[in-house]
């Protein structure tokens, strides 16, 4: 997320972005029936603003139980990315390197089209993503396997 507040110019917000990245499935591996749902009541008995709130439970419209659309350019960024990079992080593994270093955009093409291969990330989410952010699926595979690229150990 760091990486896309640089790029499309938030550079000003990239602590925001890069904290929303880091929290956006808070409530997942405790409460998966409840993703993006519960994530409202931890965040606020935290004291975390209603505008990170918004952010971080955006990434699960239509999907989980949340009703936050995403609207700002990162809500959209997150909804995109969420699953394309589970699929990558997928791609990744099957590679010699096992890393995304090498990794190039007709790769992930390849086992985007194959519905079998990462099964539970849906194609249709990402698609939706990006037609959220007005990008052709080439544009954000590039710009997400870039941007794992920056955090990648």
């Amino acid at each position: 997320m760091r990486y896309f507040a640089e790029k499309l110019g938030y550079g000003d917000e990239i602590d925001f972005w890069g904290t929303v990245g880091l929290l956006h499935d808070i409530d997942f591996e405790m409460w998966p029936e409840e993703h993006c749902v519960k994530a409202v009541s931890l965040l606020e008995e935290a004291g975390v603003d209603e505008r990170m709130i918004h952010a971080i439970v955006s990434h699960g419209y239509g999907v989980t139980g949340s009703d936050a659309k995403p609207e700002h350019e990162m809500e959209k960024v997150l909804f995109a990315c969420d699953e394309l990079t589970g699929l990558i992080g997928a791609a990744a593994l099957m590679r010699p390197s096992k890393s995304v270093q090498d990794m190039e955009v007709k790769s992930v093409k390849k086992k985007f089209k194959d519905k079998k291969f990462a099964a539970g990330c849906s194609r249709d989410i990402i698609r939706q993503g990006a037609e959220m952010l007005g990008w052709e699926l080439d544009k954000l595979f590039e710009e997400t396997i870039l941007a794992m690229r920056t955090c990648e150990k």
